[in-house]
């Protein structure tokens, strides 16, 4: 928005031809977010707090947090608002990508709050069905996948770029729909089994947004993407100003979130974020790179599915209680050592996904 309004006025005062430079729009859309977010954070905070729209804690979990229960959640909300004014301002508003990870964002957002709604409001410890969140889920993941396919424009678009190798390109064709569809709902779902820790997947959700930024920055870059021998995708440049808003409103939020939280982002933030992280991964042509970057994610999602698997294959346990956060947890660490030696490990991982643009 604020882009066409630099074009117009540049006629006039040539100063403001600084709106069409993409390193300045990233960076003042990391702050809007920023300040949207700190502004607003105190203010819905109070809001939670007088609707008495508080985290229910699971008895079975670990003792410390007990004391958590009615803090407020759903604070998911300010992260999404803050995204999604920050892009409409800065980013360049006739890009196609930009639209679908904002369809993306507010859909899985949607479901989010619904699934919270009827948890801490409508007193219904079930929330929204899992067959139903799974439907509304695949509904609109399958939906963007195709919709992705459509409209791709030459080979570049839908090719799997294999970290660590030069020549390996292979073409996905129908199956870079299924293939879209799994990284957006899976992504979504494991942020979603994350976010049971104070700032525990908002660090690394703000880590894996930083690194796409870059990702994004090259792609849409012909000479750097040339130069790193990866595709050339014109679009994903303005991704960049997409995924510095989620730094931002992430750093913001977790001005609240950290250690003791303040507010929880609840499903509308966790499964707006992965799913946000799943679509960036797929414009920029970096599934697998999502893979290792995101690695305290998968980690997550797999205990939980050794533990399910285990306790009805076996009638046995592997963890003391997944996610595996927990297990750390009951195992006597304290919550934040937990959680810092898990932004640690994701740090890491972004630093080796990183490294896969010029290790190839």
């Amino acid at each position: 928005m604020l882009l066409w309004l630099g074009e117009f006025l540049t006629q006039f005062y040539t100063a403001f031809n600084v709106f069409s430079y993409l390193t300045f729009r990233a960076i003042t859309s990391t702050l809007t977010a920023l300040f949207i977010s700190l502004y607003f954070g105190p203010k819905l905070i109070r809001y939670l707090q007088k609707m008495q729209i508080g985290q229910t804690i699971r008895d079975d979990g670990p003792e410390s947090h007990l004391s958590k229960s009615g803090t407020p959640t759903m604070g998911g909300l300010l992260i999404l608002a803050s995204i999604v004014v920050s892009v409409l301002l800065w980013a360049d508003l006739s890009n196609i990508y930009v639209w679908v990870v904002l369809f993306v964002v507010i859909s899985f957002g949607a479901i989010g709050f619904v699934d919270d709604y009827r948890k801490v409001i409508r007193k219904d410890s079930n929330g929204l069905i899992a067959r139903w969140k799974y439907f509304w889920q695949t509904v609109i993941g399958l939906g963007t996948a195709l919709f992705l396919y459509y409209i791709a424009q030459g080979p570049n678009e839908t090719a799997l770029l294999v970290p660590f190798m030069k020549e390996v390109l292979p073409q996905l064709g129908i199956f870079y729909v299924v293939m879209t569809y799994f990284v957006i709902v899976g992504t979504s779902n494991a942020v979603n089994l994350t976010d049971g820790l104070d700032g525990l997947a908002i660090v690394p959700t703000i880590m894996v947004a930083g690194a796409f930024a870059l990702f994004a920055y090259v792609t849409g870059h012909v000479n750097f993407s040339n130069y790193l021998n990866i595709p050339y995708i014109p679009l994903t440049s303005e991704l960049v100003v997409v995924c510095t808003a989620i730094v931002g409103a992430g750093l913001g939020f977790l001005w609240f979130n950290t250690y003791p939280a303040q507010v929880f982002m609840g499903d509308v933030g966790s499964l707006a974020l992965g799913a946000a992280l799943g679509v960036i991964a797929v414009l920029v042509r970096q599934e697998l790179v999502l893979f290792i970057m995101g690695g305290v994610f998968v980690m997550e999602t797999l205990s939980v599915i050794l533990q399910v698997g285990s306790y009805k294959m076996r009638g046995q346990r592997i963890f003391r209680m997944a996610p595996i956060h927990h297990h750390y947890e009951l195992k006597g660490w304290p919550e934040p050592r937990v959680i810092v030696r898990f932004w640690i490990i994701s740090l890491i991982l972004v630093l080796i996904g990183l490294a896969t643009l010029k290790l190839r």
